[in-house]
């Protein structure tokens, strides 16, 4: 599963620099495509911060819950038992 998801993200990363690239030849930057779709980096910056302040609690809440089960799951898996 580990392969399969680098794999994926060595792919993301490779066609993102290339389509930078072609964007960067022919004069697009960053800055007009946001203001294009008429935000601006602080606005962005804004929903950023807004996402994290809304997400972070919630998962802290439910590694509250996740990790003490996890755990006990763990602690009584038998031995010698393997995921692979």
């Amino acid at each position: 599963m580990l392969g399969r998801l680098t794999r994926t993200l060595v792919k993301v990363l490779v066609a993102s620099l290339i389509v930078g690239t072609m964007l960067s030849h022919f004069g697009i930057s960053s800055d007009q495509l946001i203001g294009a779709a008429g935000l601006s980096r602080e606005r962005i910056e804004d929903l950023a911060r807004q996402g994290v302040a809304w997400a972070l609690p919630n998962m802290l809440l439910g590694a509250l819950v996740i990790v003490p089960v996890w755990f006990v799951l763990y602690l009584f898996r038998p031995p010698g038992e393997s995921r692979d």
